[in-house]
Formats: C-alpha cells, structure tokens, sequence
C-alpha cells in the first residue's frame, strides 16, 4: 500500500511538470485583420513578410484582405473592420481634419516615394518635361494621391496642369491604362507593373518616375486607431518588428528572389515583369528599409497635399505619427 502511494504521488508529480513544461513549448497566436488599400508589387514587404513566416516568428497570424482604394480601407478600419490599415497617410489627415475623436496613427512606414510613372505613346530618346506641354495628359483621380504627386511635379518643371496642358482627370483608377490603351492621351500617369507591360507590349514608354521626381514621402503607410494601439501596445510591436525583418531581407536581397516569392500573389503578372518592377522601384528606393516615418516626410506630404488644395488642414506630426514601436523594432 505504501509503494503504490509513492508510486502514485510520483506519477501525479511528474504529470504536472509535463504540463506547464508542454505549455510553455507552444507559443499564443494571436490574429491580426490587415486591411490593404489594393493588390500591388510596391508593397512588396509586406508580402515577403507573409512568405518568410516573420509574422509567425512573433506568434501573429495575419488575415489579410484588400479593400480597394483609400475611402473604403479607412472605412474598414473605422468600423472595426480591420485592425491594421495599409493605406496612404494623407487619409489619417482626412479623417483627422473631420473631427475624430479616435484618430487614426501611423505607426510603420512601407513605401517611402510615390510609386508611378510617366509613360509616353511615342518612344522618346532625349525626354524633358517641357515636351508635355500642349498634349492630353491622363492623369490620376482627383484628390488621391497620386495626381496630387503628378501635379506637384508638374508645378515643379514649370508647368501649370491646368494650363499648359489637357488634363484629363474624370477617369477611374481601373480604367486609366485602358482608356490610354485605346487611344486616350499622348501621355499617362500609371502605376506598376502596368507600366512595365505597356512598354513590354510597345503600348507606351516610360519615360520618368514621379516618385524619384517628387522626393520621399510617406506614401504607404500601417496605421491603426490610438484606441486599439493603446489596448494592444504588444502586438503593434511584435507587428512592426515583422514588417522590419521583411524590409531588411527585400532589400539584401535581388529582384529575382523577392519576386519568387511574390508570384503566389500575382498569378496573372509574368515574374519576369515582377522581377522588374521590383528592381526599378528598389533602384529609386521606394520600399522603406526600416519603417520610421520622419517629420521631414511628413512635412513634405503635406507641402504637396497644400499645393494641390487638398490639404484641410495643417497636422503636427506627432500628433498622427508615432514611431515607438519602429524604434523597438530596430534594436
């Protein structure tokens, strides 16, 4: 009776150290809803960081989903739709500008330039922006921000879009390239890898990049309201650091690989045509490498949200920005 009482009490003993122990080996995941503003190559990181299990590394799963321009991604995130926003920051200042009294921050800078590009009908061999003027130039939608970028860089060669040139701007973001494809236009403002395969397919040439043209600024940025990042301060963190480990490897690492792994996402595109979207915007340095939004791009995106008249109002930067978590991440 004796030894079955010990050998009871050593069983019960060793069950409950296998238990904690067992425990401790599986880590918590928790889930985290990411609203994206559109499928798109310039947000390459993010992707990278979904197929090198970075998010997994910091015990977050990610559902992702793409919710189709700037208004309907904010309106997911403000109806709790989503937890995490990747959308420009000049919608937090729209939706700070209308009187929030939860404000949407941005916490983690990915693209650091506007991402299209110039494209002309003609092949042209010396390109100087003068030749624009008096031809039909279909630009962006009016109020995003791309056509605020196309205009800031006209103004800045000298060139009034209203004047100098017909500027066509009544066209959806989905029909642009085909309405140029179709005769519209001698020149277009178009993203990639649409531009890429126009000149592929001898559509077009491209001809100069808005975002090398237009300086950094903060185009795509995560953001999440100040009440979720307040109640959740660790899984911003571990979030953001996800997102660092991916910029890092997509910028030590070729074109070649990172669209290896971005063709799941891209089933129609050829990966020849993802190689080399990747590698032009990785030589004009549009993919942040670490994802600190500074004052100086703030600054600069609002100075091109002015000069457009889009800009409600002025909003100081530590108001919509915080930078805490992409501190953690880099050290």
């Amino acid at each position: 009776m004796k030894k079955w009482w010990k050998a009871g009490t050593l069983l019960l003993f060793t069950i409950v150290l296998i238990i904690p122990l067992a425990a401790c080996g599986k880590q918590k995941v928790d889930t985290i809803r990411v609203a994206e503003v559109t499928r798109s190559i310039f947000y390459a990181p993010q992707y990278i960081a979904l197929e090198k299990g970075f998010f997994e590394e910091e015990g977050l799963k990610v559902d992702l989903t793409t919710t189709w321009g700037g208004d309907k991604t904010m309106t997911t995130l403000l109806s709790d739709g989503a937890d995490i926003a990747l959308v420009g920051s000049e919608t937090s200042i729209y939706v700070y500008a209308q009187g929030s009294n939860d404000p949407v921050i941005n916490f983690a800078q990915l693209t650091q330039t506007d991402g299209t590009f110039l494209v002309s009908r003609e092949k042209i061999d010396n390109f100087s922006w003068d030749l624009l003027k008096g031809t039909t130039f279909l630009g962006q939608r009016k109020g995003g921000m791309p056509q605020m970028v196309g205009e800031f860089v006209l103004k800045q060669q000298g060139i009034d879009p209203h004047a100098d040139l017909n500027l066509i701007q009544n066209v959806d973001f989905a029909n642009i390239a085909n309405a140029f494809a179709s005769g519209t236009g001698e020149f277009v403002q178009l993203f990639e890898p649409t531009a890429s395969i126009f000149e592929k397919e001898g559509r077009g040439h491209i001809v100069a990049s808005f975002g090398t043209e237009s300086g950094h600024v903060p185009y795509t940025t995560f953001m999440a309201k100040q009440s979720f990042m307040k109640e959740n301060p660790e899984l911003i963190d571990k979030f953001t650091k996800a997102v660092y480990k991916a910029q890092q490897w997509v910028d030590s690492h070729s074109a070649k690989e990172t669209a290896q792994l971005l063709e799941p996402y891209f089933k129609d595109t050829d990966i020849e045509i993802i190689e080399t979207v990747i590698d032009r915007y990785k030589s004009q340095g549009s993919f942040a490498t670490d994802p600190i939004l500074d004052e100086e791009e703030w600054n600069n995106l609002q100075d091109i949200m002015g000069e457009a008249g889009e800009l409600p109002q002025q909003v100081n930067y530590n108001t919509l920005v915080d930078t805490e978590a992409a501190e953690k991440s880099m050290k």
